[in-house]
């Protein structure tokens, strides 16, 4: 397990959200993003989440709710890596993998697409 201060993930998770694609960040929409240190006790290794409703499940009703929650838990992500070029790497996978799920891609298509 690396170590590395929350600031420092933090960092490391907003430079991954600089590098989603303009076109693509322009279309995230009423989402906010939080880093944890610690996932639920009844999936200790996630990494991230995304809590919300998607935008190809969006229709005219909707309006007027919080935003969704995407959540990348630091923890785990140490864990898993053996220097900081694997925390960058797997920040930047799950970033991607959880905003993602705002548009509605699902697992199985992430997980084709190297993004597992």
């Amino acid at each position: 397990m690396i170590e590395m201060s929350r600031t420092d993930f933090e960092v490391l998770v907003a430079e991954a959200l600089d590098e989603v694609p303009p076109e693509l960040a322009g279309l995230i929409d009423n989402v906010a993003i939080f880093v944890e240190d610690d996932a639920p006790p009844s999936d200790p290794g996630l990494l991230g989440i995304y809590e919300g409703i998607p935008l190809t499940e969006r229709g005219n009703w909707y309006g007027g709710v919080l935003p969704d929650r995407i959540t990348i838990y630091r923890n785990p992500t140490l864990a898993m890596c053996e220097t900081v070029e694997d925390v960058v790497d797997e920040v930047n996978i799950t970033v991607v993998h959880e905003i993602a799920h705002h548009f509605g891609i699902d697992d199985a298509r992430l997980h084709e697409l190297g993004y597992g």
